[in-house]
């Protein structure tokens, strides 16, 4: 793949080594405070608000001053916003960092996805895509076992460990990506022409409404609630441990075993009967994974459980992020490549918003059994909507050749 990827896969991986702090913020305001699972849920909420504003940000800003301007700016805003978290001496500053850090939490990601969709083609995204979560999990190997260790002596010191990645990794990309052109244009990949459906930041084409497309909408749907699931897991797990008598900061442990499984499973994507398989075809079976693998967490009462839950539904993790990226890619129009990732991200915002106040109140009222099962029966029914949903999508669009993928 082209340079561009292997630099933004190599960058992620720095970044995510301290990227576990956000899991324990509820934590954090639990115990430093005195706040209650109610109180710390609606500060995460706040932060979570914060983003979807960040992401919009991200996909404009990136057309306007540049992807790699734009990818450094929120980078470095996150930094500053978690060492605020870090240093705060009351709760309210905790809350006014953490909003600050959802403004700037999610303007790294249009421009950065869409560098890589202008880098490869359709064929190859699925595999430019893997190779980004791929470099989460890498990075989430180390730091689950920093997020273990650092959790039990104290939590402040994971949102300074975060920043410092976050620094690393921003200083990284603005030495080695590639200038940004005039108006920030420098939507083209190492060979110097333009490739797939969404080349460009936003020029060279007719006006990008991306609220429009009927398409978009129907992923940003699937996308929401497949978001919501993955961030019930972040938000929930530490506090589903202590409630069933185990450490909290063993949920590290448990992001630890989701990463290695991720870059266990990258092989597989590549296998020729998987890989020929259509996107509704292949989010579904993703979605059935998951659904099997939070009915664990539903029933699991020791360590060793968890982490058998939490294989299975990585797998599924897996089998999901790998195509839905691809899809968004495609549906936009020449020079949409920006606005309709950021559009689509916007999932994230929403169910970043949401997650601490579903998640904290399903384990007030109903108990962590049924906040895990009732996430299951949601993946389930995803599973089910996804020939419905994205098939008449994927129609049309450009064709992953099960030809191109090695034999199983």
């Amino acid at each position: 793949m082209p340079r561009t990827v292997w630099i933004l896969v190599a960058a992620r991986a720095v970044n995510r080594l301290g990227a576990f702090s956000l899991p324990f913020l509820t934590v954090l305001i639990g115990t430093e405070f005195g706040a209650g699972t109610t109180t710390a849920g609606l500060v995460s909420a706040g932060f979570g608000l914060a983003t979807i504003p960040s992401r919009v940000a991200g996909g404009r800003l990136a057309g306007r001053i540049g992807r790699r301007r734009t990818i450094v700016l929120g980078l470095v805003g996150c930094a500053l916003a978690q060492l605020g978290i870090a240093a705060a001496g009351s709760l309210a500053a905790v809350a006014v960092f953490a909003v600050l850090l959802g403004l700037c939490f999610e303007l790294y990601e249009p421009p950065s996805q869409a560098l890589i969709a202008d880098a490869v083609g359709p064929a190859d995204r699925v595999r430019a895509y893997g190779a980004l979560n791929a470099a989460l999990a890498v990075g989430g190997t180390g730091s689950g076992l920093i997020a273990a260790g650092l959790g039990r002596w104290d939590l402040r010191w994971l949102f300074v460990v975060d920043a410092l990645t976050c620094l690393a990794c921003a200083l990284t990309l603005r030495l080695a990506l590639p200038a940004d052109g005039p108006r920030g244009q420098r939507g083209v990949p190492d060979d110097g022409h333009d490739v797939g459906n969404g080349g460009g930041n936003g020029d060279g084409g007719g006006p990008v409404r991306p609220w429009r497309d009927r398409g978009l909408w129907a992923m940003f749907a699937s996308g929401t609630a497949f978001a919501l699931v993955s961030l019930h897991i972040v938000m929930a797990l530490p506090l589903t441990l202590a409630r069933r008598g185990l450490e909290p900061a063993d949920a590290g442990l448990l992001f630890t075993a989701s990463a290695v499984t991720v870059v266990a499973a990258q092989p597989a994507l590549r296998l020729r009967r998987l890989a020929a398989l259509p996107d509704p075809a292949a989010m579904a079976l993703g979605y059935a994974l998951l659904a099997a693998g939070l009915a664990g967490y539903a029933a699991a009462r020791t360590l060793p459980a968890f982490l058998a839950a939490t294989a299975v539904l990585s797998v599924g993790e897996v089998l999901v992020l790998g195509r839905v990226l691809g899809v968004v890619v495609c549906l936009a129009p020449p020079g949409g490549t920006d606005r309709y990732l950021a559009a689509y991200g916007i999932s994230w915002g929403v169910a970043t918003a949401a997650a601490p106040v579903t998640a904290t109140q399903l384990l007030e009222r109903a108990g962590a059994g049924a906040l895990w099962a009732g996430t299951a029966v949601l993946c389930l029914a995803l599973a089910a909507a996804q020939p419905l949903a994205v098939g008449p999508l994927t129609k049309g669009l450009p064709v992953r050749p099960g030809a191109g993928a090695p034999a199983a």
